[in-house]
This record gives structure tokens, sequence and C-alpha cells, in this order.
């Protein structure tokens, strides 16, 4: 039987940042074959994250971590990283040839200069799904998709490693990684944001386990946006029904003027995208901006 640590193309991978995403991506690679060499981990956390997903790997020290390694997984937050390589590269830290891939969604890798001049090849991997942290995220891969970044000679490479690690790789341009990101965050962390706001209205007239309720309907509500876009639209808005808007305008108004200005903006939003598609006329466009303002 072919064992996957006697294939060619094997790395010794180090995994600096063994939060929710390093320690499931540096499992990954560890699944495909690859050798987590170690790991750095602050935290009591992280040491425990590292030790339920990455057992027998060492934690060690960030210099002695990219001495070691032919892959350097940079899992930091955003606002770190920049300062991270360009630490490493003030003590030559960074070798020629030596893969160095972050896992930021903002950034592409114009970050990675430092890198770069060092002789290594700087690769971004960022993973567009949201982890637990949990063994159950490497399950999930499968379904994901990575937005991938990198010089044109070296793009393979980090298809590659996406596809090694079970996900779908797509291909982002260095100037588009901001916008690509904000992408991702509007979608996900606002819908967070959204539910929670809906389960706290719920929970608030005496709804129990308002997920419940909410479940079924935001599930086929995803599906079918996914699926028709903006034609999968339903609800007051889209149907031009300003007295149901200025109905939960005067509700929310005397519930949750937090809550209120959220819905204002979505709504708001919602009518005029309804209305540049002719989905909405320009008088029930109108009526509906005048409801959401609390006119008449």
């Amino acid at each position: 039987m072919d064992r996957a640590e006697e294939r060619p193309g094997r790395l010794g991978v180090g995994v600096i940042g063994a939060g929710k995403v390093g320690a499931v991506l540096g499992a990954a690679l560890r699944a495909a074959g690859h050798a987590v060499i170690g790991v750095s981990a602050v935290s009591e956390q992280s040491r425990d994250r590292a030790e339920s997903l990455l057992p027998g790997v060492p934690i060690l020290q960030i210099p002695e971590l990219v001495e070691r390694s032919e892959l350097v997984l940079l899992a930091v937050p955003d606002d770190v990283l920049e300062q991270l390589v360009t630490g490493l590269a003030a003590t030559g830290a960074w070798q020629m040839g030596q893969l160095v891939a972050h896992t930021s969604g903002r950034f592409g890798v114009g970050v990675l200069a430092p890198i770069r001049a060092a002789g290594a090849i700087p690769l971004a991997i960022h993973p567009a799904m949201t982890f637990s942290g949990l063994s159950m995220d490497l399950a999930r891969l499968p379904d994901s998709s990575f937005g991938v970044t990198a010089d044109a000679a070296m793009l393979p490479i980090a298809q590659a490693l996406v596809v090694e690690i079970g996900a779908e790789p797509v291909v982002i341009a260095e100037a588009d990684r901001a916008l690509y990101h904000a992408a991702l965050a509007h979608a996900a962390n606002h819908l967070v944001t959204l539910v929670a706001q809906s389960s706290e209205l719920l929970d608030s007239i005496g709804v129990e386990q308002p997920e419940r309720l909410l479940g079924p309907l935001l599930r086929a509500a995803l599906e079918n946006a996914l699926a028709s876009g903006e034609n999968a639209l339903t609800g007051p808005v889209v149907r031009g029904d300003a007295g149901t808007v200025r109905a939960h305008v005067q509700a929310l108004a005397e519930s949750s003027p937090e809550i209120l200005a959220a819905y204002r903006a979505m709504a708001g939003t919602t009518a005029v995208r309804a209305a540049a598609r002719d989905r909405l006329s320009p008088e029930a466009l109108r009526e509906i901006e005048d409801a959401l303002e609390g006119e008449e």
C-alpha cells in the first residue's frame, strides 16, 4: 500500500498560529501526507487546539519553525501579518526556495514582499468558510473554496496546495483582494448579525427556541438566493407593501432602535435594487422609502 509519507513532493510544514484556521489547515495538510514539523501556539486555547488537531506535533518558537520548514503557513490575524513577515525578514529567517503561504483574505502576495526579496515563494490561500477550530471543519473543507493569489509562475503551486487540502481554488487578482474579502465578510458576518437580531426580537415576545422558527426559513431563503439570485426575493418590500413596512418600523422603534437602524438600511437597499430591476415601480419605491422614514 502506498504510504503518504513515501510519496514524492511531501513537504515539511510549519504552522505559525494554532488558531481555528491554522490548526485545521495544518491537520488537512498532514492528512494529505505532508509532515507538520511544528506549530507555534501562545495561548492555552491554541495549545489545546494544537494538541487535539495535531497530536504529536511539537510546539516551537517561530524562528526555529521557519528555519526547519519547507512550507510555512502563516495563519495569523490580518493586522499582525505584515509586522510578522517584516520582522522575520530583518533577522534573515526566510530561506531561498521556501514556500510561504498566508491565509488572510484581505491581502494578496504584496504583503509578502520581504519574503520574495529573500528568494522565498509567496502564496496567498484564503479559505472562504467559517471555522470552529474542531475536527468537524476537516469534513467541511471539500465543500469549500479558497481565494488564491500568487505570481503567475507560482500560481499552480498555490492551487495544488488547496486541492490537496481538499478544497477548490478560485484565482483572485492581487488588486481585487480587498473587494473579494469585503464580499465574503458582508455575506457571512452580517448574516450572523441579522440572525442574532431576529432571534432577539422573537425571544422578546416569548418565542422559545427562535432557531427552530428561523432555521427552515433562512435555509430556504439562502438556497433560493444562491440558485436564483434576486429573483428569489419575496416579502413586503418587493411587493410594494408600504403599510406593512410602516408597521415594522413602528414596532421596531418601540422595541429596538438598534435593530430598526439595520432594518431601515437593508430594506432601503433592497427597495432600490428591486426598483433598478423593474420589480418595484418608482411610485412604490417612494412609498417604501417614506414608510421607512416613518412618514405617512
